[in-house]
């Protein structure tokens, strides 16, 4: 049997905690590894977290300063030379595009892992997908990405996002949510089909488990309209009614809604309350204005209606909510359009994925201390067209 069917079969067979077992098993075996550790990035994206059994025996490794953490952010193998002719290879874990983490495999020989380079990078590639898989019946791959404990209300939203990013021919998206392990009611969801990419980008209300609940209530009886196949307007109509129903305009919620045609770049658009589009083409950051229209479940059976416009090959959207653009700085400036349109022109020749880390990390540094007053989430997507 090929070498390569074979560690596919072994994964595929696998038991769910037992994916790295596996995977160590048979590159020992059929590739003559003289190891293998597997690292998911943590919720923070700051560090690969080691998928061990307790009591841990390695430390997380770097996300931004480590031979690892380059791999996973190039998304392209690295290698490293080590003493005694070893060689240590470090393989991007990615399933269409969500980077899950690395997958560490040392080999002997440089001709030797230079050989097996690519079938190892394949295995690594179904390694993810298995991942994904197994994640419905155990804990063990959700648990090592926690470098620290989520609050119960984080929990419930890292639950409920799609992904981190992903990539398709027509786009690359990426996004991310802070703080990490006590965010509130901020959140994003995508979908697409072989024609269409519906996007959601979400600003919470309130605090804790109720943030919580209310952005789940909403973004569910999205999904729920979405899959019955209405109109964006019909959505964002069944959204509103589902969170007015049970709060009866105690509580409402913010969100931008588009739905992008694949093969003519024809976006349409409700715009439902806070979260901003800033848009970078040729060089130039713009916001994309819209209508604005009352937030979702704020007054009972309220009307929307889509708005137009197009994307063109090349151009970059940047979605974010209040917890970005309205942070002061220790002066009293808020981050504002001006701050983002240079965080914005500063990350341009960074791949989408890496996009809404990096302007969070500016985010911080205008706000001068760690902690945030309120939920910041960044996505950003790229533009390719067909």
């Amino acid at each position: 049997m090929n070498r390569f069917v074979a560690a596919e079969r072994a994964l595929r067979t696998a038991a769910p905690h037992q994916l790295l077992d596996a995977v160590r098993r048979v590159l020992t075996d059929q590739y003559a590894a003289d190891s293998v550790e597997l690292f998911l990035a943590d919720y923070g994206l700051t560090v690969l977290q080691p998928v061990s059994v307790l009591p841990h025996t390695l430390q997380p490794v770097p996300v931004h300063s480590s031979p690892a953490g380059r791999a996973f952010g190039a998304q392209e193998p690295h290698v490293e030379t080590l003493a005694d002719d070893l060689v240590r290879a470090h393989l991007p874990v990615t399933v269409r595009g969500d980077r899950l983490g690395v997958l560490t495999v040392t080999l002997r020989g440089r001709e030797h892992a230079r050989g097996v380079l690519a079938e190892l990078a394949e295995i690594a590639e179904v390694l993810a997908h298995e991942v994904v898989v197994a994640e419905r019946d155990t804990d063990l791959y959700l648990q090592a990405r926690r470098r620290d404990r989520l609050t119960l209300a984080a929990e419930m939203q890292w639950q409920l996002l799609p992904g981190r990013s992903c990539a398709r021919p027509e786009y690359d998206l990426g996004a991310q949510l802070e703080p990490a392990y006590a965010i509130f009611g901020d959140n994003f969801d995508w979908s697409a089909s072989a024609d269409r990419l519906s996007l959601y980008v979400t600003n919470g209300m309130g605090e804790g488990i109720e943030a919580s609940l209310l952005t789940n209530l909403a973004i569910n009886a999205l999904r729920n309209a979405r899959r019955a196949g209405l109109s964006l307007a019909d959505q964002a109509a069944l959204g509103d009614q589902a969170v007015y129903a049970h709060y009866r305009g105690r509580c409402y919620l913010s969100v931008l809604m588009l739905d992008i045609d694949l093969a003519t770049g024809l976006v349409r658009a409700v715009d439902a309350g806070s979260p901003h589009l800033l848009r970078l083409r040729a060089g130039t950051v713009e916001r994309v204005a819209f209508e604005a229209q009352l937030p979702l479940g704020m007054f009972e059976e309220t009307d929307y209606v889509a708005q137009e416009f197009r994307v063109e090959p090349g151009d970059r959207l940047i979605f974010v909510s209040d917890g970005v653009y309205d942070v002061a700085s220790p002066g009293g400036e808020t981050y504002g359009d001006s701050a983002l349109a240079r965080a914005i022109q500063s990350t341009r020749l960074l791949p989408a994925a890496e996009v809404p880390r990096a302007i969070l990390r500016e985010l911080t540094g205008h706000r001068g201390r760690p902690d945030a007053d309120d939920d910041a989430l960044v996505v950003c997507l790229d533009w390719r067209g067909r």
